[in-house]
């Protein structure tokens, strides 16, 4: 990733060297160096490539949706937005996009197929944030609103990551189309676990609650609203908490009554389930049992 986005312009290069010192937790890259392994390629230097290409295309949109989202902290230390501004944070998330898609036409097996995997996942990433700006404007989002969401804004990442690495190593169409459905569900684990913590969580990187301070409606209130005698006047609740703060506490109080968590948790062993299955077709080796292990630590994880 250093060389990638080596630049002689002082500016960009201290800044680009503030942002990658942030690290993160860098699982995307694991999954796809992982699934290359799986597939009889470890130590790849084009899953190596590949697992950079995904960590900067998530870096830039993080630097975007700060600028969208106002934030002034990410991973515990101010944001490129809240040192520099809104302008300096954009153009750093386009030079990182630039480079991740520079990277991907230097890839030496089937470039074009690469292409469309972030091409299509490029897309999936905006229409996510789009589709979560309206219904957070409507408060009407359904458990179908809610998956189309996170699979744009999250799981399609996670399925790219895995998808592009098995096409990276020249993996048999068996085991590309294994890594795709285990990407997409670990994806979707992920964010639903995410969305869990926001709930009932107090250490992941951001204030309890802050998704609900923005209206967005998640699983675990979904599970409370399907079937309620109550749901509008709940609706209604979130549809207010601009003007009334204190409905926040209402809402987590009836998730945390009615047990909209315990909803949440099942669909996210499910989720975890069928990434664990969709590793059946995949030979037996120590990649496989450590994609199996990281599906199960994203549902454990406690931030």
């Amino acid at each position: 990733m250093s060389t990638l986005l080596s630049s002689d312009v002082r500016l960009l290069e201290s800044i680009n060297s503030s942002v990658l010192q942030g690290g993160g937790k860098m699982v995307r890259p694991m999954l796809a160096l992982l699934s290359a392994g799986a597939c009889g390629h470890r130590d790849d230097e084009e899953a190596v490539k590949v697992g950079a290409i995904v960590e900067l295309l998530h870096n830039a949109t993080l630097l975007h949706d700060d600028v969208v989202d106002g934030s002034h902290e990410r991973r515990g230390a101010p944001t490129v937005f809240s040192v520099l501004g809104g302008g300096p944070a954009v153009l750093l998330g386009d030079y990182w996009l630039s480079k991740a898609v520079g990277a991907v036409l230097s890839t030496k097996k089937d470039p074009e197929a690469l292409i469309r995997i972030f091409a299509a996942t490029i897309s999936n990433l905006a229409t996510g944030e789009l589709l979560q700006m309206e219904k957070a404007g409507t408060c009407d989002t359904s458990e179908e609103d809610y998956l189309r969401i996170i699979y744009c804004k999250t799981a399609s990442l996670f399925e790219a990551a895995a998808r592009s690495a098995a096409v990276a190593v020249g993996a048999p169409e068996p085991f590309t189309e294994a890594l795709t459905r285990y990407g997409a569900a670990v994806g979707y684990a992920f964010q639903i676990k995410d969305d869990i913590l926001d709930y009932d969580g107090d250490s992941i990187g951001k204030p309890v609650g802050i998704d609900l301070a923005e209206k967005k409606i998640t699983l675990p209130l979904l599970g409370v609203l399907a079937g309620a005698p109550d749901e509008e006047e709940i609706r209604g609740l979130v549809r207010n908490i601009d003007a009334r703060p204190e409905n926040a506490d209402d809402v987590r109080e009836i998730v945390a009554r009615r047990g909209g968590i315990a909803y949440a948790e099942k669909k996210l062993s499910s989720f975890v389930e069928s990434a664990v299955d969709a590793l059946s077709p995949l030979p037996e080796t120590e990649e496989k049992s450590y994609l199996a292990d990281l599906a199960h630590y994203i549902a454990g994880r406690d931030k």
